[in-house]
């Protein structure tokens, strides 16, 4: 799981699902006139609000995170995992405003009386905050920019390097230890192979802009990596907080380099972070 590719959208999910957590802890009941003595249950004593709001909640949001931190997100009943996550987290959302409306769940509602039933505990209202602001994130992050944005800035490389060259850690996150490229062994001499989606002989390229020297970025929000022949199927997804090698510039594209040597047409190089 790439932690590094989590943005501050996921960041706020987090966050709304620790205060939930913490929340199943206190008050379900607020009664007037109780005496400090009398122990009121928790969430965790209401069925309905644990099934409903607590685990709801929680499980949406870690289905949400762990979405976003896969290269491919599982897909549950024809929805990526992580757009099943936001419904179990608008679903807590909805199950905690029922709750403060009724918290009794009907009990006070017997014989048709007109009495008053308990109030909401400080649990339960905190659990309602929780998870409205864990839907609402859950469901804005990928229409809102600020929250698109990496959770982890990506460090920068100590200086940028040749073509050919890595930085000290190598491809992927500053400092990581990254395995040589190699040739094997048993083929001396062998020549290069082209890198998928690199044009072959007799298939023209675009013209790569003059003057351009090849440079290390961070891209902020998970990008699609299209082939140099125009194909429209992605070859692979560049991740926020890894470095990745330019060492091209068509226009307004990018040509970039992954960590295993395949070279691909970055489109899209809005915001990204140059080393």
């Amino acid at each position: 799981m790439n932690i590094r590719s989590l943005t501050r959208g996921d960041g706020v999910v987090i966050g709304a699902a620790v205060l939930l957590f913490i929340a199943s802890f206190l008050d379900l009941y607020s009664v007037d006139g109780a005496p400090d003595s009398y122990d009121l249950p928790s969430l965790w004593g209401s069925g309905p609000v644990v099934l409903g709001v607590v685990l709801a909640g929680i499980i949406g949001a870690a289905l949400v995170v762990v979405a976003r931190g896969l290269p491919q997100a599982p897909k549950v009943a024809g929805l990526d995992l992580g757009q099943f996550g936001a419904a179990f987290t608008v679903f807590a959302a909805w199950s905690a405003l029922g709750n403060i409306f009724d918290v009794a769940g009907g009990a006070d509602n017997i014989g048709g009386g007109s009495s008053d039933g308990p109030d909401p505990g400080i649990g339960m209202i905190l659990a309602l905050v929780a998870t409205l602001v864990m839907a609402a994130a859950a469901v804005a992050t990928p229409l809102v920019p600020a929250l698109k944005g990496a959770l982890v800035p990506a460090a920068r490389p100590a200086a940028p390097q040749p073509y050919g060259a890595q930085p000290p850690g190598g491809y992927g996150y500053p400092g990581a230890q990254q395995a040589s490229f190699q040739p094997q062994p048993g083929q001396p001499g062998q020549p290069a192979q082209p890198y998928p989606g690199q044009p072959q002989q007799g298939q023209p390229a675009p013209a790569p802009a003059a003057d351009f020297s090849p440079f290390w970025f961070a891209v902020p929000v998970p990008r699609p990596l299209f082939p140099e022949d125009g194909s429209p199927t992605p070859i692979a997804e560049l991740a926020p907080g890894t470095w990745y090698l330019a060492v091209e510039q068509r226009g307004q594209a990018l040509v970039a380099q992954t960590q295993d040597g395949r070279r691909g047409v970055l489109q899209d190089t809005s915001g990204i972070q140059r080393g």
